[in-house]
């Protein structure tokens, strides 16, 4: 069960090792140099060493898990010598761990967000599901309103221009419904903050899910 959870907790520092790798690829964030290193042929880029590690961690951990349990799943409910065979991979994996979150820690106390280049990165089409949403606080079900969406999508594809350039009179022509305040839309800070429900991106929310983790962290004191 430990190698599970050990598992399971390495697969999601790995997702979040490779969503930050991407974000240091675009120069969205800035990783400290104490967790990259330069290239040996281009000067100007910092590869992303420590996250990479972490990233082949999470392959390891798992194959150490599905490996005890093909073990476990051949035997008798009693113990056996095979049972012997859990020691390697439990006391390496109690290290892993801790190693791993550790440089985990590290990068995330010391990387810096590069606020312009975050906002350069964001694209109107992530905004089609709140395209969607718009009709739906105007009373439309959302199983009309997301092919709705996607034939605004499929039209800014075809005219070769992002779904924001869209005018009211093409979007009306798609569907009458739509009115002058769909321009309202297309603001991330407000798609942000629209979802507040527990674990939404919503800055009140957020801070009550780091006031949840932070209550939850002294109580392993």
């Amino acid at each position: 069960e430990f190698l599970m959870w050990h598992a399971l907790m390495l697969t999601h520092i790995s997702q979040f090792a490779e969503d930050v790798i991407i974000n240091n690829l675009l120069k969205g964030i800035d990783i400290d140099d104490a967790y990259a290193t330069g290239s040996s042929l281009m000067p100007q880029k910092k590869n992303p060493d420590a996250l990479e590690l972490l990233r082949g961690k999470a392959g390891i951990a798992l194959g150490k898990a599905v490996g005890l349990t093909a073990t476990l799943k051949g035997l008798p409910r009693a113990y056996n010598k095979d049972l012997q065979e859990d020691k390697i991979p439990l006391f390496d994996a109690v290290d892993t761990v801790k190693d791993c979150l550790a440089i985990a820690t590290g990068v995330i106390c010391t990387m810096k967000p590069n606020p312009e280049m975050l906002k350069k990165a964001l694209s109107p089409e992530m905004l089609a599901t709140d395209l969607a949403d718009y009709l739906v606080r105007k009373g439309v079900p959302f199983r009309e309103t997301h092919h709705i969406s996607g034939a605004c999508v499929r039209l800014a594809e075809e005219q070769k221009i992002s779904l924001d350039s869209l005018t009211l009179e093409q979007l009306q022509a798609i569907d009458s419904r739509f009115e002058a305040d769909v321009s309202n839309v297309w603001d991330y800070e407000v798609s942000v903050e629209r979802k507040s429900s527990i674990g939404g991106t919503g800055k009140a929310s957020v801070l009550k899910q780091i006031d949840d983790l932070i209550a939850f962290a002294e109580t392993l004191k």
